[in-house]
């Protein structure tokens, strides 16, 4: 309008990054084609950001011929960048999950059901949805697989998938470049923020706060979130009270090591997927035997599966028990404190701080003495030692 030239760009990240690196190419470029009174506007068109939301690859509007210049300008020197863009170009883009390809079992039915349910009515019930468990169990797949599902049944909605790290990463790059504003645009305006690992947080004050600030906005404009960690949020003791009530007050799920019957059904099928000849009781076996995580058992499978290669002959229960020994020795579980205290934390819902504290009331004492009691029977920990993880008490306390 007038002597102004307005340009659509599809979020304020990319209006300050044109903003800083062709300014000056887009003034001439209109004061050629206007006058030398002439002015460059960016403006963050709703339409583009609809279009880059809804995942599709939107066509970008073409250079005119002298923006084309000025960009094989920039460009031109830098030719020994060339084998770094290449590679950058050539690199794969991030797989993600199925929830297909998730094998359901009393260990994960109802985190799945959630997820699921999320999935239908984004934003409505189950919000914010907080999916814990230990490594392995299918927290990132269920993510993930959330994301997909989403994705497919709300093509329109802005989808956001990321792990905990890359948002510090994000915010402290923010502050470096001093662009806050089009960091909180970022996260702040999306439909459903997916989060992994909130546990990476636990003890980042700073970043903890711009984060609730970001759940905040989610929660007023009733935007779905949902987040994974490694334990229960009132475990992640050095997270903000703010974030842990707000994490509490939608549904929280355990995901639990797989029981057998489930194992076994995801050993089935991964066997499936690899070129080996594994008979069915060596795939029993490796369902028995690997009790802890399902990456126990990919691995597991992986290793029989690089013999068959190089064997070429059928691998059976004997082989199985031969070339996985050294790798079950590996994944054989020592208890240590730091479990037991989970556990009891977990099962009476108390916090770890209140276990190692001086309190004495009973529904303190009660678990700390439990906690105490199964530290001696199933770990090789002294007394000495145990007395001084919980609360430096002195070893006749143990006893």
């Amino acid at each position: 309008a007038g002597e102004t030239l307005t340009v659509g760009v599809p979020s304020p990240f990319i209006q300050n990054w044109i903003h800083k690196h062709f300014r000056l190419a887009l003034l001439q470029v209109a004061r050629s084609l206007v006058g030398p009174a002439a002015t460059v506007r960016l403006d963050v068109d709703p339409a583009l950001v609809l279009k880059t939301s809804s995942g599709t690859n939107c066509a970008t509007k073409p250079d005119s011929p002298d923006q084309a210049a000025a960009r094989h300008r920039r460009s031109a020197p830098a030719r020994t960048d060339r084998p770094h863009s290449e590679r950058t170009a050539k690199r794969p883009k991030r797989q993600f999950a199925d929830l297909s390809d998730f094998v359901k079992g009393p260990c994960n039915e109802l985190a799945l059901m959630a997820v699921r349910q999320v999935c239908e009515q984004p934003g409505c019930r189950l919000n914010p949805l907080f999916i814990h468990g230990s490594v392995g169990t299918g927290k990132t797949h269920l993510l993930e697989g959330c994301y997909r599902l989403l994705r497919r049944k709300h093509p329109r909605l802005n989808v956001l998938f990321l792990t905990s790290e890359s948002f510090a990463n994000y915010f402290t790059q923010a502050l470096g470049e001093r662009t806050l504003p089009s960091f909180r645009q970022r996260f702040r305006t999306v439909d459903v923020l997916l989060l992994d690992d909130v546990d990476f947080l636990n003890g980042k004050r700073v970043i903890q706060e711009e984060f609730l600030h970001t759940v905040q906005q989610l929660e007023a404009r009733r935007c779905q979130l949902v987040v994974t960690s490694d334990r229960h949020p009132r475990l992640l003791t050095r997270l903000s009270d703010e974030l842990v009530s707000r994490f509490v007050s939608g549904l929280v799920c355990r995901l639990e090591s797989p029981d057998l019957e489930t194992r076994q059904q995801i050993v089935r099928r991964k066997a499936a997927g690899l070129e080996a000849e594994l008979t069915t009781d060596a795939l029993d076996y490796v369902a028995t035997r690997f009790r802890n995580n399902v990456r126990e058992l990919e691995g597991a499978l992986n290793c029989l599966s690089a013999h068959y290669v190089m064997l070429r002959k059928p691998i059976g229960v004997a082989d199985a028990r031969r070339l996985l020994s050294d790798l079950e020795r590996d994944c054989v579980r020592l208890i240590r404190l730091a479990d037991i205290e989970q556990a009891v934390c977990e099962m009476f819902g108390v916090r770890p701080d209140d276990l190692r504290s001086a309190k004495r009331q009973r529904s303190v004492s009660q678990p700390r003495m439990l906690a105490m009691f199964l530290a001696r029977k199933h770990t090789q920990a002294a007394y000495r030692e145990i007395g001084q993880y919980f609360g430096g008490r002195n070893h006749s306390t143990v006893l």
